[in-house]
């Protein structure tokens, strides 16, 4: 065969040629792809539309996950933050206590650490400031009670007692009180330590406060029972008991602006209004109570009263449920309101000063605002990654300071229309 001629093909045997194809004349033009592609049904199969609907899904999980609405966070504890308190004479200053046995003193214009209180024993369940911040008392599970000079940052005062329960200070002198596991409340002039007791009947003392007179507190108990104290002569003059008293352990209790009145919580599911001057139990005192639940079964086993409180400038109190009911009452006719339903348990509640709005925080890790006049939910804030365990607002109520289980404190700033 001729080598010769490059473009030339050998063919064997019995092979023949069908068709030369001419790749150059068959060559498509943009155009003519169009076309054809218009022929094809490129339709969304069921299974595509539910894969976008699972896209969408964790997209908008995602952005919940990630939403924080905090304008500052405080990180320094390396445990759940279990209290907060801010220092009523300026605002300026937050007191934090956690898990991680500490204790710190800072600024909520920019999360500065003013100081630590170092030397805590167990974990930081109780901080507070007194009545003129110039004192910061903290508080762990072992019992151990320390006072702390902000001015110079130093402890001035410590004692060691039983389990604690709660502390509070006095409204407007350096006294400090203490409730113990074993009932008794402990009273200190701080920082001389002078002390005085009040005995307890002989179970945990589980809330307490002092009443705005200064003259006497409020104290609740493990068995249900409610005392009023007079703080000068030491001695009880109020017992509340028996079918007047709660049939479970107090939760939580708060008075009036007057001090006439307290409200008391319980894990009995059941709130009470007392006249502090008579010691009785307020007659048919929140007689819809039962018709939050299914039944009074209900409302026993699985509805604690976690949180109560007064307005201040209309005649209604609030009473926040762990099942995430916040019940708002008419305090002349005890009539219910408005139910406010949360996505989870309320951990506390708080009024505003000088407003009928309501502010709360529970296990969902959000604060909520509510106009209590309308049962609405005003606004919502978000930012924690585990529930808030404590919070609370300046006293213009445009800031919440909140602790949680997420290690962290934030700081929120609070918007309303009305402001």
């Amino acid at each position: 065969m001729d080598n010769s001629d490059e473009n030339s093909v050998q063919f064997h045997g019995d092979e023949e040629i069908i068709e030369v194809i001419d790749l150059n004349e068959t060559e498509q033009n943009p155009d003519d792809l169009a076309d054809e592609f218009e022929d094809v049904d490129v339709g969304e199969t069921e299974d595509g539309d539910n894969e976008q609907e699972d896209w969408d899904t964790d997209d908008e999980m995602e952005q919940e996950k990630e939403q924080d609405d905090s304008e500052l966070t405080f990180s320094k504890h390396t445990g759940s933050v279990f209290c907060v308190s801010l220092d009523p004479a300026t605002n300026n200053l937050a007191v934090t206590g956690g898990e991680d046995d500490k204790a710190y003193v800072w600024r909520v214009s920019d999360g500065e650490v003013l100081f630590e209180c170092t030397g805590h024993k167990d974990s930081v369940t109780s901080v507070l400031f007194s009545h003129d911040s110039s004192l910061v008392a903290t508080g762990d599970m072992s019992g151990l009670i320390k006072v702390w000079k902000v001015e110079t940052k130093q402890e001035v005062w410590s004692f060691e007692v039983g389990d604690l329960e709660w502390m509070e200070w006095h409204p407007c002198a350096p006294v400090l009180l203490a409730g113990m596991a074993d009932g008794n409340v402990w009273m200190w002039k701080i920082p001389g330590g002078d002390c005085k007791t009040l005995q307890g009947p002989g179970c945990q003392s589980t809330s307490g406060k002092v009443l705005p007179d200064g003259k006497r507190a409020v104290v609740g108990y493990e068995d249900g029972n409610v005392r009023l104290w007079d703080l000068k002569q030491g001695n009880a003059t109020h017992v509340i008991k028996g079918h007047d008293g709660h049939q479970g352990a107090l939760t939580c209790l708060a008075c009036n602006k007057d001090g006439s009145l307290v409200l008391t919580g319980s894990v009995d599911g059941r709130a009470k209004l007392i006249n502090t001057a008579t010691g009785k139990v307020v007659d048919c005192a929140f007689k819809q109570f039962g018709k939050l639940f299914a039944s009074q079964e209900d409302a026993e086993e699985t509805n604690s009263v976690e949180s109560v409180g007064f307005c201040n400038v209309l005649p209604l109190i609030a009473v926040a449920y762990l099942h995430g009911t916040l019940a708002i009452y008419d305090l002349s006719s005890q009539v219910l309101r408005h139910k406010c339903q949360h996505q989870a348990g309320i951990v506390k509640l708080q009024w505003e000063e000088s407003s009928s709005v309501v502010s709360t925080c529970s296990l969902d890790g959000a604060v909520r605002l509510w106009d209590a006049r309308s049962g609405t939910m005003v606004s919502e804030y978000r930012g924690h990654q585990a529930e808030i365990l404590d919070f609370t607002l300046n006293r213009e109520a445009s800031m919440a300071v909140t602790a949680s289980g997420d290690h962290q404190a934030k700081l929120f700033c609070l918007q309303r229309p009305d402001r």
